[in-house]
């Protein structure tokens, strides 16, 4: 669907060469949510908007639906970017118009007919959930909703593409968790390719199929999302998954795990996909003579399943808590890690 390669982009500012983005190659599949994430700086909004040429590209080729946008001239790319919606950070509404009029204005730009316009407005209206909001003016929205009209507008034309640039960063975690499940409702009911641009680890893992990290201009880490979450590779993305797990089991926290729970053996879990489903607690305390005292631990959910990691202390006869441990490592597809031998 998206093909981009060696795309690069070079500001010059104080006759100084700056590299916003640095040779960058990268294939993004038809109808998936792909997430790009990076530091402020790490060029990560420059590249949404090379897509679009918004930003014109020092060099690179960037081809959307077999159509190649970087050779385009100016009608050419007006007419493309018809089928390339984008959303913004700060909504970027006409605040003069009010919703139905901002989400009519790229169809008024196109030609469309008044009729048709009135009806694909109303659509979109219904579609987003703003209902009842079709003559408010942006100052009168709250900022969920004003995203929402900014989401409207941008599916007007309906697109094959729709980039979000920062598309939560400006909204609290609730209003953020009701626009990323109208984004995954869009993407299931109309089959669009997405890509969002976000600094949070957590939109991530809520949403998105595929991710790329970036850092100076570069992407340094891309995979399927609990691939990245579960092995990640590079710091940055060490420090991003931490944004959503905590910090990392670091041998300081076990040791201290250790020296807190005298007794028995200490056992760590690690659950990936569909094994955070599994009812094993429950399965050990019934099936073998030993005690289970949970410690510490977290699994989270990501589109493609769950992960995480959990200690447990186990104590009983050294036997039967060998059993169990078997039991786990034949029986199941979680992982166990024995962090401290019973005394």
């Amino acid at each position: 669907m998206i093909s981009i390669k060696g795309l690069s982009k070079i500001f010059t500012i104080n006759k100084k060469n700056i590299t916003a983005v640095d040779d960058l190659t990268l294939n993004i599949k038809e109808g998936e949510i792909f997430g790009v994430i990076g530091y402020s700086g790490a060029g990560k909004s420059t590249f949404v908007r090379l897509l679009n040429r918004l930003e014109e590209p020092t060099s690179g080729i960037v081809t959307i639906d077999n159509q190649e946008i970087t050779t385009l001239n100016t009608k050419e790319l007006r007419l493309a970017r018809q089928e390339i919606g984008m959303i913004f950070q700060h909504f970027n509404l006409l605040w003069s118009r009010t919703v139905e009029d901002n989400i009519a204005f790229p169809l008024e730009i196109a030609g469309v007919p008044k009729t048709d316009r009135s009806k694909r407005v109303q659509e979109l209206i219904d579609l987003v959930g703003l209902s009842g909001r079709e003559k408010a003016y942006p100052s009168q929205l709250s900022g969920g909703q004003k995203q929402r009209v900014g989401i409207a507008r941008a599916l007007a034309n309906n697109p094959k593409v729709l980039l979000c640039d920062e598309a939560t960063s400006a909204l609290d975690p609730e209003t953020t968790n009701s626009i990323l499940d109208l984004l995954m409702d869009i993407n299931d009911k109309l089959g669009l390719t997405i890509i969002l641009i976000t600094h949070e680890m957590h939109v991530i893992r809520k949403i998105c199929n595929q991710v790329a990290v970036m850092e100076e201009g570069k992407i340094v880490e891309q995979g399927q999302v609990l691939d990245v979450f579960t092995h990640p590779k590079k710091s940055v993305t060490k420090k991003f998954v931490e944004q959503v797990m905590g910090s990392s089991e670091a041998d300081s926290e076990i040791a201290n795990l250790i020296n807190t729970y005298e007794e028995g053996k200490i056992l760590r879990l690690h659950f990936l996909g569909e094994t955070t489903n599994q009812a094993l607690i429950s399965q050990l305390a019934k099936r073998f003579d030993i005690e289970l005292n949970i410690l510490q631990g977290k699994i989270t959910q990501t589109q493609a399943g769950g992960y995480g990691t959990l200690f447990i202390q186990t104590k009983g006869e050294n036997e039967e808590i060998d059993q169990a441990v078997r039991f786990i490592q034949e029986e199941t597809s979680v992982e166990v890690e024995v962090v401290r031998d019973a005394d």
